[in-house]
């Protein structure tokens, strides 16, 4: 199989007979074998009767449909995991991505030697509360990430088939691939200037929340890369910064009161009554919390039925 194309959707029904028709157009055009596979997210406008129609006798159209909505990027995960084809093709179902890039993306990833390539909208048709906060988490996530993008959503995207094999795409991930993906070791990351056009049928899905999901989602993935492994790391080097600041607080204090009472010969200002005394206490209480999280942590990690999981991409005297 040369060729997948995964592509989830949630109610797109009117979308799915021009979609899947502008894909084998496009494909058979390349002459390459090829499957799309359709994941239905949920969907409660018979996108999933629509689905089952433009598979009826053509191996070539497929579907997944979820027991309810989860979310576009267990949507991915699943058609990740179906897909056969050498080289992965994503793109959303609402014919704003462009079936036209599939041939230069293929050629990019299999003459190219790109792991992924990016879909980059340069002109895009969204309006400006949709593009503005797309900007500012697009600068947020090339700060953070070090993979120098500028459209980490776009839903088009091309991946070797090694790549959508060894990550795991959860929660709202689906952001972050080329972060994930460089984060196991596939560095050659690509973009493409491609085409963008004005959704033709049904609404967005887009609202504010995402981007607080997405910002929250970029920690909690940061944190997993550096730390999931070793999170003793990370709780114990902020409860050891705690308890340093509780022990330097409290020697403050019983310095402050020795001087008063051995040096000034006058009565030394009660512990209880100083602000410090309170920094201290809590320092040293938020340093053993923290100290007690990470054994707790280190712990689940252990006991993980992946904790010693590494992708390894060859061997040799086997």
């Amino acid at each position: 199989m040369d060729i997948s194309i995964v592509v989830p959707l949630v109610n797109e029904r009117e979308s799915l007979p021009h979609l899947v028709a502008w894909l084998h157009r496009v494909i058979a055009g390349m002459g390459k074998a090829y499957e799309i596979i359709l994941v239905d997210d949920g969907s409660t406008d018979g996108s999933w009767e629509e689905i089952q129609r433009l598979s009826t006798g053509d191996d070539r159209v497929k579907g997944i449909r979820f027991g309810r909505n989860y979310g576009k990027s267990p949507a991915l995960n699943e058609g990740f995991r179906a897909a056969k084809g050498d080289v992965v093709i994503t793109m959303d179902a609402d014919l704003q991505d462009d079936p036209d890039e599939v041939p230069e993306l293929y050629r990019m990833i299999k003459e190219d030697g790109f792991d992924l390539v990016s879909g980059w909208k340069q002109k895009r048709y969204d309006p400006l509360s949709k593009t503005i906060p797309t900007k500012l988490f697009n600068w947020t996530t090339r700060r953070v990430s070090g993979v120098h993008l500028h459209d980490f959503n776009c839903g088009l995207k091309a991946y070797r088939k090694e790549v959508v094999k060894n990550i795991e795409v959860f929660g709202e991930m689906h952001r972050y691939i080329p972060f994930i993906a460089k984060k196991e070791g596939f560095r050659k990351i690509g973009e493409k200037v491609v085409k963008h056009h004005p959704r033709k049928y049904g609404h967005t899905k887009f609202g504010f929340n995402r981007f607080i999901n997405g910002f929250l989602d970029l920690l909690t993935i940061t944190y997993i890369f550096r730390f999931g492994k070793k999170p003793m790391h990370f709780f114990g080097g902020l409860g050891t910064f705690m308890i340093v600041v509780g022990f330097l607080a409290t020697s403050w204090i019983v310095g402050e009161k020795l001087w008063h009472s051995f040096v000034l010969d006058e009565p030394a200002p009660r512990v209880a009554e100083q602000g410090l005394f309170f920094v201290a206490l809590t320092a040293m209480v938020i340093g053993v919390q923290l100290f007690t999280a990470g054994f707790v942590a280190d712990l689940v990690s252990r006991n993980g039925t992946e904790r010693n999981r590494y992708r390894i991409n060859e061997r040799v005297g086997f």
